[in-house]
């Protein structure tokens, strides 16, 4: 029953700090917006029905019954047409694709807000506004992070040996379940070098050995190769000798993750083979380490990203049981909440227990990890993002300055309603695919559990 509760906990946390981050990401194009006199006449979380809103000045604040966004609606996203009037458009993605047709009844701009126009604000003001909503996402993000690395601290291997493997057991691509006994396996090249548990490496072919990873790279990168290795073992130096072997072992990727196909199958390539575990230890990082792995984490997310439509493959595949989700793909909301629950409710095991605290952690991460996603997705130069916009108006400051280094006339504000067609298809494209990240998380879901 605890367990069950602790799930639901979980699920509330991340909805609610989901909620929390759409809020704060309007905030972001709210206060730069009224800062430079542009005219906000809502701030909405959340679409379709109002549930609640208050009037606060010349703005009114509310509630949407549809929790999946939110907006702030300014007055002249869209420069008009010469000789029509301009018409009230929003920030928010699915209000884009209502609010952006200028045929649409809107209301109009009246004489005394002639000068408050999104649209005549400098090109760097302008920038400031739609790129406030994913920097307060970066923000939250970096505090949060920092939050959890200097206070809870992250998982380091060190070079202290936890386990040697007593055999060379192949490695399924489809399977996690290895043979239960050695019969008709050679021993590994720690089992016959007589590495122990407990055993620190510090040298390997005479190469000092101060990161579990780069002891990592060379072992993959010298298949069959017999060098020195010293370990330090009670105190005293043990000189020893290994010859590695050459296995197909899982690829692993820049930051040390097991690559997948499109069938959710390790990708497993030729490399060299020692057979020894390294002991993990949850340390704080120092402040001055934060930064660095932050920039590990947005590297991490950005790659994600951009390799989306790529991705979307395998998550297609994997809710028509043609194969397994990828842990390192994209997943919706849905799939979010399912992981909040899976932390909530996990027991880990006699050895290693998990508790209330570790529960909490796992849930801060997971809401610094939306933010972190929700940064790099919104900087995507396509409309409706708020990319898009930026995109915008770097190519009308680019065309300004061409006309003014070339003695021409000003060519004016660029006419981004120009691209609805595109905006509409893009729309159209994250609608489908988030349908499909919630069909998938709903019958294949990433499982922290494997």
């Amino acid at each position: 029953m605890e367990a069950a509760l602790l799930g639901v906990l979980g699920v509330l946390v991340i909805a609610v700090g989901i909620a929390a981050s759409i809020a704060l990401h309007e905030v972001g194009h709210l206060v730069p917006a009224k800062r430079f006199g542009v005219r906000c006449t809502q701030y909405m979380i959340g679409f379709g029905p109002t549930v609640w809103s208050r009037r606060r000045g010349e703005t009114e604040y509310g509630v949407k019954a549809v929790p999946l966004g939110g907006y702030v609606r300014m007055l002249g996203m869209f420069p008009p047409k010469p000789g029509e009037p301009a018409r009230e458009d929003s920030t928010g993605r699915l209000g884009l694709l209502v609010d952006q047709a200028r045929r649409d009844a809107q209301r109009e701009i009246g004489p005394e807000d002639a000068d408050r126009l999104f649209y005549q604000r400098s090109v760097p003001r302008r920038i400031v506004i739609m790129l406030g909503g994913p920097v307060m996402n970066l923000v939250i993000a970096v505090v949060l992070f920092t939050l959890l690395l200097t206070v809870w601290g992250i998982d380091q291997r060190k070079t202290v040996v936890d386990e040697v493997s007593a055999c060379v057991v192949p490695v399924s691509a489809t399977s996690t379940t290895p043979p239960t006994s050695c019969t008709g396996f050679p021993k590994t090249p720690a089992n016959a070098a007589g590495i122990l548990p407990g055993d620190r490496i510090v040298s390997f072919a005479g190469r000092e050995i101060t990161a579990w990873s780069t002891l990592q790279t060379l072992i993959r990168t010298n298949p069959n190769a017999t060098v020195p290795l010293v370990v330090e073992r009670d105190g005293a130096r043990v000189p020893l000798t290994v010859t590695l072997v050459q296995d197909n072992r899982p690829k692993l990727d820049k930051w040390g993750n097991q690559v997948l196909d499109d069938q959710g199958a390790l990708v497993l390539v030729p490399v060299g083979f020692l057979g020894v575990t390294p002991t993990v230890v949850r340390e704080p990082l120092p402040l001055l380490q934060v930064p660095g792995q932050i920039g590990q984490f947005l590297e991490q997310t950005a790659s994600v990203v951009v390799r989306v439509p790529q991705k979307m493959v395998g998550v297609v595949k994997a809710a028509t049981g043609q194969g397994k989700r990828d842990p390192n793909g994209p997943i919706s909301v849905v799939g979010v909440g399912r992981i909040a629950s899976e932390i909530g409710s996990a027991h880990g095991t006699a050895d290693n227990p998990i508790s209330l605290a570790d529960k909490v952690a796992g849930w801060i991460g997971l809401v610094a990890s939306i933010n972190l996603a929700l940064f790099v997705f919104n900087l995507v130069p396509l409309l409706p993002l708020d990319g898009g916009h930026v995109a915008g108006a770097l190519w009308e400051g680019l065309r300004r300055t061409v006309a003014r280094l070339l003695n021409r006339p000003d060519p004016g504000p660029v006419d981004i309603a120009k691209l609805l067609p595109l905006t509409y298809a893009v729309a159209s494209l994250l609608l489908v695919m988030s349908a499909l990240l919630i069909y998938a998380d709903i019958v294949n879901p990433v499982r922290l559990s494997g």
